[in-house]
């Protein structure tokens, strides 16, 4: 019996899983073409996407966990066959992401001070800066978009999303290239041209989505008598949950920014390095990140059911699963990081150096995938306030100060540049790894008890 019910999860997970990460690995692919495709212009390009994208993305990740609560509740209410309770989530959802989204501009508009204060050559600041102003003209209709999606995973609908995150990615590929490059009368952008790819993209997403959300029937949110403007209570919920889970993200994702703004001064070669890096081991995060989202919305559903043990399986199945695949992918990295480090760009010491960098993160996939998938599981729960502590510990507390002083110093060993920031890394993932499998472990035992 217990047997049946292993594999039958197991389906269950997949099936959730597969579709939500070629949607994630789709969705990042935006930023992965940007660094291509601005490595192929010029290695100033490149640097200005690595910089810009260093402010932002970690911003845009930071807003979308708040907005990611909106699974793990939706999921709560299918379980409880309570689905007349999601129009209100999602209403009030949109007005949490329409704030976000105008935060979000004002933020990136306000960025040169911050290249002053770093010290970042004026060529390389002023691209930089025109990146940014174009890529925020994007950000409110992702954020709305990101609502829709959340909808639609809470409710075990992990296609649609999958369907707009290809056909977006097919269409920044060319826009890129017209942008950066110049073609049909425009002039040459080149990381100015990213920037503005990618805001239209975002846009495309939003008015997808909301073409979905009308059109297809089991999308379509359940009607309700009355609906008011505003529910503090459901907003409270929402803030609640989110706001943890946004601040998590934040602390992980900032690390790396610092990282980037960090090694800035050392030069394009260095910091064109690190990008690739990041860049890559971005793409190989998605297949565990999609696992932890098919977690949080699989035990959303059974602990809104009050199924705890069947939950606890669903966690281990997929702590498992993530282990297993990283396993694999950090063997491919370790042989081919040459290979794909010249994927990236056409500049011999920009490719020497990303090739190590790369081999030092496949230490760290194993512990990546464990953490992060941990995680997932945890917002299943509705559990966001202790793998906070157990985040800000493990990267603010040790990641980053052991980065700087590996990387920037000579206090343990010679001044290691990147890849000190890189072996400290490897650290804080298998603290923070750790850190959350003992706590896992004592929710599920308290939740079935």
């Amino acid at each position: 019996m217990k047997k049946l019910l292993f594999i039958n999860e197991l389906r269950y997970l997949f099936a959730l899983g597969l579709p939500i990460m070629l949607t994630q690995i789709a969705q990042s692919s935006l930023g992965f073409v940007d660094t291509i495709i601005a490595g192929q212009h010029s290695t100033q390009s490149l640097a200005a996407v690595a910089l810009g994208t260093s402010l932002w993305f970690p911003l845009f990740l930071t807003f979308t966990g708040v907005l990611m609560a909106t699974t793990p509740l939706v999921a709560h209410s299918v379980g409880e066959k309570r689905r007349d309770k999601t129009p209100g989530l999602v209403q009030q959802a949109f007005w949490i992401a329409l704030i976000l989204g105008i935060v979000s501009v004002l933020l990136l508009r306000s960025a040169a001070p911050l290249f002053d204060l770093m010290r970042v050559e004026p060529d390389l600041t002023k691209e930089t800066l025109a990146y940014l102003k174009a890529v925020s003209f994007g950000l409110p209709a992702m954020f709305i978009y990101q609502v829709i999606r959340c909808y639609c995973d809470g409710i075990s609908q992990t296609r649609p999303a999958l369907i707009i995150s290809i056909t977006a990615l097919l269409l920044n590929i060319p826009l890129n290239i017209i942008f950066v490059f110049g073609y049909f009368g425009l002039p040459e952008l080149g990381g100015e041209g990213c920037g503005w790819a990618t805001a239209i993209v975002m846009w495309f997403m939003l008015f997808s989505g909301i073409f979905l959300l009308k059109t297809s029937h089991p999308l379509k949110l359940p009607k309700v008598e009355k609906r008011r403007l505003w529910v503090p209570g459901v907003t409270k919920q929402l803030l609640m949950l989110g706001l943890p889970i946004g601040a998590s993200i934040m602390i992980e994702t900032s690390m790396f920014s610092v990282i980037a703004l960090a090694l800035a001064p050392l030069g394009t070669t260095i910091v064109a390095a690190h990008q690739i890096t990041l860049s890559f081991t971005s793409q190989v995060f998605m297949i565990p990140l999609s696992i932890a989202m098919a977690s949080t919305i699989r035990i959303g559903t059974l602990m809104g059911a009050k199924q705890a043990e069947k939950a606890w399986i669903v966690a281990r199945i997929a702590l498992c699963t993530a282990a297993t695949l990283a396993i694999f992918t950090s063997i491919g990295v370790w042989l081919f990081a040459w290979n794909i480090a010249d994927i990236f760009s056409n500049e011999l010491p920009v490719i020497e150096l990303a090739t190590s960098l790369l081999i030092i993160s496949a230490f760290f996939e194993i512990s990546d995938a464990l953490q992060v998938t941990t995680a997932g599981a945890l917002r299943g729960y509705k559990d966001t306030k202790i793998p906070l502590i157990i985040v800000c510990f493990a990267y603010w507390g040790i990641g980053l100060p052991l980065g700087y002083i590996l990387g920037m110093t000579d206090l343990i060993t010679p001044s290691m540049g990147a890849a000190g920031f890189w072996y400290a890394l490897v650290i804080a993932l298998s603290i923070s790894a750790g850190l959350l499998i003992i706590r896992i472990r004592s929710v599920a035992r308290n939740a079935i008890a």
